[in-house]
């Protein structure tokens, strides 16, 4: 069978090169990086997930937060109004 995803309105930041803090802000705390790095420590249901920069950090109907890459995130969403 095949199944079609319902619409959802979410909420996403796009993480960019030194700008942690506001990811931070959006997910209400504090990150860790990777030691000499950009790459963020996303905590997600299931374990850690790292957040390069360009990826946007997603919060889904639960609450919980969860890193896509850009190609993904552009096949799957689009602006709301």
């Amino acid at each position: 069978m095949k199944y079609r995803k319902k619409p959802v309105v979410i909420e996403a930041v796009q993480y960019v090169t030194g700008g942690a803090a506001l990811i931070e802000t959006f997910m209400g705390q504090q990150l860790d990086l990777l030691l000499g790095t950009d790459v963020l420590l996303i905590p997600t249901l299931e374990s850690p997930h790292e957040a390069n920069p360009g990826d946007w950090i997603i919060k889904g109907v639960k609450g919980e937060f969860y890193p896509c890459k850009p190609d993904i995130f552009a096949m799957t969403y689009e602006p709301a109004e």
